[in-house]
């Protein structure tokens, strides 16, 4: 950790900063999580939807959004208080968060895959992707987590074993370094490239099939949104990268509203990739209001 990095994490402006940014996870998370129960509990309780790949990696990607929020309130709720933390627990918190909100990111680059596949190739894919789809899953998290793991050995330049478990009124972070913003840039832009890479196949395989029906217009807006809903990630998050961690009025103000954008993403990740699904929303109208009134007629003793 350098100089400028510390004189920074003892400013007044970082815990306001920190303040903000706990009481911004808290809405988020609350949200996600209560999109994110909804939408596993239809798909958990329909035999039919648990074995499409599409929905085992739509609800990983909500677990991921769930757990990446949380995580934010943890960490940014500890400099917020001073919680006096030890260096190693803001670290493990702060590495969670990052490799979490990654699987963001790779999940959805899956998930993009998986469509172009099951629409260009769907009688070759569907037994490939069945059989390799939790393999595929734990090798993108070894990745991540063995990236993230050796960044945080580099950056943290090895400190002694006194000072990883001295505690921090503001909890430090790494990934500060120049090395770190490249390395995380080339993590950052791969899943990105796969993602436009895959819907600029889909957009030409709707088109080579001829005219546009009403499902191929459908399948046009969902990838323009997609791409709308894709670029509040990507704006904020190479900004964040780019510019590293600095002081400052100018950069403080830019800071929240960067994350004020990244936000309000991840409070909508949930709605754009999951009840926009035409599929799930059958689904969860059923699940909320069809069953519970069978369950009535049911009690009841009357027919069904």
């Amino acid at each position: 950790m350098n100089s400028s990095s510390e004189r920074c994490n003892i400013s007044d402006w970082l815990r306001l900063e920190a303040t903000v940014k706990a009481s911004v996870y808290v809405v988020t998370f609350s949200f996600a999580t209560l999109i994110t129960t909804v939408i596993v509990a239809v798909v958990w309780q329909d035999s039919k939807l648990r074995k499409e790949v599409r929905y085992v990696f739509l609800c990983h990607h909500l677990l991921c959004i769930s757990s990446y929020c949380g995580l934010g309130v943890v960490f940014q709720g500890m400099r917020a208080l001073l919680a006096n933390s030890p260096v190693l627990m803001c670290w493990l918190v702060f590495g969670a968060q990052i490799s979490f909100g990654e699987g963001i990111l790779f999940t959805l680059a899956l998930m993009a895959v998986n469509t172009y596949l099951a629409i260009c190739w769907p009688l070759k894919s569907l037994s490939f992707v069945n059989a390799t789809k939790y393999r595929v899953l734990a090798g993108t998290w070894i990745t991540i987590v063995l990236k993230n793991v050796g960044l945080f050995a580099m950056e943290g330049t090895i400190p002694t074993p006194v000072a990883v478990l001295k505690s921090e009124p503001l909890c430090p972070v790494v990934l500060n370094g120049t090395s770190a913003r490249v390395i995380g840039m080339i993590f950052f832009l791969l899943p990105l490239l796969v993602i436009l890479i895959s819907y600029s196949l889909i957009y030409q395989e709707g088109k080579r099939a001829g005219h546009f029906n009403r499902s191929n217009i459908k399948a046009r807006k969902t990838i323009l949104i997609h791409l709308v809903q894709l670029s509040l990630h990507v704006i904020p998050t190479l900004i964040f990268i780019g510019l590293g961690k600095m002081c400052g009025v100018f950069f403080f103000t830019l800071n929240l509203v960067l994350f004020g954008v990244f936000a309000f993403a991840q409070c909508v990740n949930p709605l754009i990739y999951g009840l926009w699904n035409r599929e799930l929303q059958s689904r969860l109208c059923y699940w909320m209001f069809c069953r519970p009134w069978r369950r009535r007629r049911m009690s009841s003793g009357g027919p069904v």
